[in-house]
């Protein structure tokens, strides 16, 4: 997506959807300190590498499961994440 913040200045957001599932117990490998990143594939291919804390909002007793869309910047970092299904 093509954010223009002025007619001089634009920026090329990105936005990449996964299906990611986790049980809980290999997702409590964050709260041990021993996991810091998700490493997932994209559903056109791409590897995603984002930061482990943002999916805390959908952990439930069974795990984390669903698909997902993930925004970075126009530097490539973490914007936000939704849960789309």
């Amino acid at each position: 997506m093509l954010t223009c913040h002025n007619k001089h200045y634009c920026v090329m957001s990105q936005t990449i959807q996964f299906h990611l599932s986790l049980s809980y117990d290999e997702y409590s490998a964050v709260y041990k300190g021993h996991a810091q990143y998700v490493i997932t594939q994209s559903f056109d291919g791409r590897t995603v590498r984002f930061p482990a804390d943002v999916l805390k909002p959908y952990l439930t007793h069974s795990g984390i499961a669903g698909t997902f869309a993930i925004h970075f910047d126009e530097n490539n970092k973490f914007k936000s994440l939704e849960k789309i299904n």
